[in-house]
């Protein structure tokens, strides 16, 4: 099975030579590598080139630049250049280790049902420490495999970070909503969005947490209310969505969820005396304001533009980067 690898930048050249390297070292034998960058500067590409000539025995990296921001636009530009059965997801701050790409292989080899994969992202040990200064890096942990297929339940589970495609799932699902994501209109939950249609359209998700990846990715104390303000725009977004579609599910997914928020709350309230600041539940409704503008192309479920939804570029979720220190 040829496997190939996307990994979407932009103005990450601090870190994205480490992604890439780490990605080029992985003991599989039939694997190639695009760099979907978006940067500002050349920086980036003078960085890939170079990674590209020093594993060129190896495999191929390839690099593309993309001249309009948004991560599900990279996503799909990615699927459209590359060739592999399999296309393997990371972040240009993570670093993967160098069987990553055999563990990929062999789960989705074992099971021609699953169309997409997740696997754990974690916190490097040098960034652990991080926590009480402030400093919070987004991570995604587990022990037990599922697999998530229609009938069987759903949860809304997963990060881009560490996240495989097989190629015919994307012809059922018609790739990731450019509406939503960093950078999109709608500004986050492409991949919730990604994984419910997933489900929803006949194939498998499978969680593997033998599938593993490091994130370099931090944010601050400063960062995060902004985040949260984007994380809620998004989720109002991908519920209502596929509300006005007419699924059940995805109805009592978005009241509980409503539901649940307002508790805490309430919680909050009696107990500190006071109403908390929440910026997520705060912009929920926001998402659903912001979409309702936007018509729907219910075959794949993707939002397209209206005369008065357009598909602009904003600013992407805020993130700073570490770099991994040499050993």
């Amino acid at each position: 099975m040829k496997l190939s690898v996307v990994v979407c930048t932009r103005n990450r050249q601090e870190t994205v030579g480490q992604a890439v390297e780490s990605i080029a070292q992985c003991e599989y034998p039939d694997f190639d590598i695009h760099i979907m960058d978006q940067s500002t500067n050349d920086l980036t590409r003078e960085i890939v080139q170079e990674l590209s000539k020093r594993f060129e025995a190896k495999c191929r990296i390839h690099y593309h630049h993309l001249d309009k921001a948004g991560l599900s636009r990279a996503y799909n530009a990615g699927m459209r250049v590359s060739d592999g059965e399999v296309i393997a997801c990371t972040d240009d701050d993570v670093i993967v280790p160098t069987n990553w790409l055999t563990s990929i292989a062999r789960a989705m080899e074992s099971d021609p049902e699953v169309g997409l994969l997740y696997g754990q992202v974690l916190v490097p040990k040098g960034l652990m420490e991080g926590s009480p200064s402030g400093t919070e890096v987004p991570a995604l942990t587990f022990t037990r495999r599922e697999r998530l297929a229609k009938g069987k339940g759903f949860k809304v589970f997963g990060m881009g970070a560490n996240m495989a495609i097989r190629r015919t799932l994307l012809e059922r699902v018609g790739g990731f909503d450019e509406a939503l994501g960093g950078g999109g209109p709608l500004r986050s939950s492409q991949d919730f969005d990604f994984a419910f249609r997933t489900y929803r359209f006949g194939m498998a998700i499978l969680l593997a947490p033998e599938v593993t990846v490091d994130h370099y990715g931090t944010r601050t104390r400063e960062q995060w209310p902004e985040t949260l303000k984007n994380y809620g725009i998004g989720d109002g977004a991908f519920y209502s969505k596929h509300i006005r579609c007419g699924d059940p599910l995805a109805l009592w997914m978005f009241v509980r969820l409503l539901l649940v928020w307002r508790a805490k709350q309430i919680r909050s309230l009696l107990k500190e005396r006071r109403w908390p600041d929440d910026p997520y539940s705060a912009h929920l409704l926001t998402g659903v304001r912001d979409a309702s503008k936007f018509a729907i192309d219910r075959k794949f479920r993707l939002y397209r533009e209206t005369a008065s939804a357009k598909m602009t570029v904003t600013e992407a979720n805020a993130v700073t980067a570490a770099k991994r220190k040499a050993m």
